[in-house]
C-alpha cells in the first residue's frame, strides 16, 4: 500500500524532529554549553609546613569549590628565606597563575623586594596590604589591638610583681612587631615588667644559636625556673606558644609553680592544651574566614571587580570555658 504525499511528508517531518532532539540533547553543534572558567590561584605562606593552616585551608576549599578556583598551595624549602618566598611568587605569576594570595614571612623585607618587582596578576596580602596598584587586598586582624588586648587582660588576671616573659620567633617574622608594641604598652602601663625572649636574634649572650630547638626551654630554665616567685609567659606567635606549652606540659609533677601561660593561636594542638589547663588564655580569630576571603578577593581582582581594600578581621581573647561556647565553637572547630 502506496503512503500518500501528505504522509510522507509527516513521516519527514517526524524523522527531522528526532535528528533535532539528538543533535540538540547529545552534542553543542546547535546550543553550545556554556563553559565555566577556572582560575588558578596559588597561595604562598612563610614557613615550610602548613600544619598551622589547617583551618584556613577549610576556608580557601569550601571558597575554591564555590568559584570554581584551582588552588595551588606552596610551602617554602628553606625556613625563614625571604628571597625564596619573592621567588617562588615570581615563579607562579610567570607560571600562569591569575592571582596570587601571599603570607608576607617577613613584612618590610617582602615590601621591599616587591617594590622592585613587576606583576602580571593581582595580589592578596594576607596582612597590611602593600602598596602598588597589583596588591588589590589586604586581610589580616589589627594586630596591634590585638597585643593590646592580650596585654589588658594579663593585667586583669595578675599582679605587677610577677615578672612577664616575652617569646617570640623574632620580631621582624609576620607581624610580631606590631603585636609586641600593643602587649608592651598594655603591660607597661599597668606596672609590669617585660622580658623579650626571640629565638632568632643573633648575639643574646650566653644563648643557644637561632637554629637551637630548645632555646624556648634553656630561657625557661635559666630565666623564668629560677624566679622564686610566680611568672607569666606571653608568646606572640604560634609556634612560640606551642613550644612553650609543651615545656611546661613536660615539667616535672614535683615542680611547686608553674609559669601562667597566654597566647596567639588557634592550632588544634594549642587548643587542646589550653583544655587541659597549660594555656591560660589566647587571642584568636577566624582562620576559616580569612581563607575564604583569601579566594573570593582574589576571584574578584581577576575580574577586575572591586577597588583596593584592607579588610580587618575581629580578634577574640579566648580561656578554657570559651572552648564550649556555640560562637567560638564554630570559630575555632569550623566544618566545611
Amino acid at each position: 500500500m502506496k503512503m500518500t504525499r501528505r504522509e510522507k511528508i509527516i513521516w519527514c517531518l517526524f524523522a527531522g524532529i528526532l535528528v533535532l532532539l539528538f543533535l540538540l540533547s547529545s552534542t553543542d553543534f546547535i546550543i553550545k554549553e556554556e563553559q565555566t572558567e577556572i582560575y588558578p590561584v596559588s597561595i604562598i605562606i612563610g614557613d615550610t609546613t602548613d600544619d598551622y593552616y589547617s583551618n584556613f585551608r577549610k576556608g580557601v576549599d569550601k571558597a575554591a569549590d564555590e568559584y570554581n578556583v584551582d588552588v595551588n598551595f606552596i610551602t617554602l624549602y628553606e625556613k625563614g628565606n625571604v628571597t625564596e618566598q619573592m621567588d617562588l611568587l615570581k615563579r607562579e605569576v610567570d607560571d600562569g597563575a591569575k592571582a596570587v594570595v601571599l603570607v608576607p614571612l617577613k613584612q618590610e623585607e617582602c615590601r621591599t623586594i616587591l617594590e622592585e618587582m613587576v606583576l602580571a596578576s593581582p595580589l592578596i596580602v594576607m596582612g597590611n596590604i602593600f602598596p602598588g596598584d597589583w596588591a588589590m587586598t589586604g586581610i589580616s586582624q589589627d594586630y596591634q589591638e590585638a597585643g593590646r588586648m592580650l596585654g589588658e587582660a594579663i593585667t586583669k588576671e595578675n599582679t605587677p610583681d610577677k615578672p612577664v616573659f616575652l617569646f617570640t620567633e623574632g620580631l621582624d617574622y609576620g607581624y610580631n612587631r606590631e603585636v609586641y608594641a600593643g602587649l608592651l604598652n598594655a603591660l607597661s602601663q599597668a606596672g609590669f615588667q617585660a622580658h623579650l625572649y626571640e629565638m632568632n636574634k643573633n648575639g643574646m649572650p650566653n644563648a643557644p644559636s637561632e637554629e637551637h630547638e630548645d632555646f624556648f626551654r634553656w630561657t625557661m630554665e635559666t630565666h623564668v625556673y629560677p624566679d622564686s616567685g610566680e611568672a607569666i609567659i606571653a608568646a606572640l606567635d604560634v609556634k612560640s606558644l606551642e613550644r612553650a606549652a609543651d615545656i611546661i606540659a613536660g615539667s616535672p609533677a614535683n615542680m611547686t609553680s608553674l609559669p601562667t601561660l597566654y597566647g596567639f593561636g588557634s592550632t588544634t594542638k594549642i587548643l587542646n592544651q589550653m583544655d587541659r589547663g597549660v594555656i591560660k588564655g589566647l587571642i584568636a580569630t577566624n582562620q576559616f574566614d580569612a581563607g575564604y576571603l583569601s579566594i573570593v578577593k582574589a576571584v574578584d581582582a581577576i575580574e577586575k571587580r572591586g577597588d583596593r581594600e584592607q579588610i580587618v578581621l575581629e580578634s577574640y581573647y579566648i580561656e578554657k570555658e570559651d572552648l564550649q561556647k556555640t560562637h567560638f565553637e564554630k570559630i575555632l572547630y569550623p566544618i566545611e
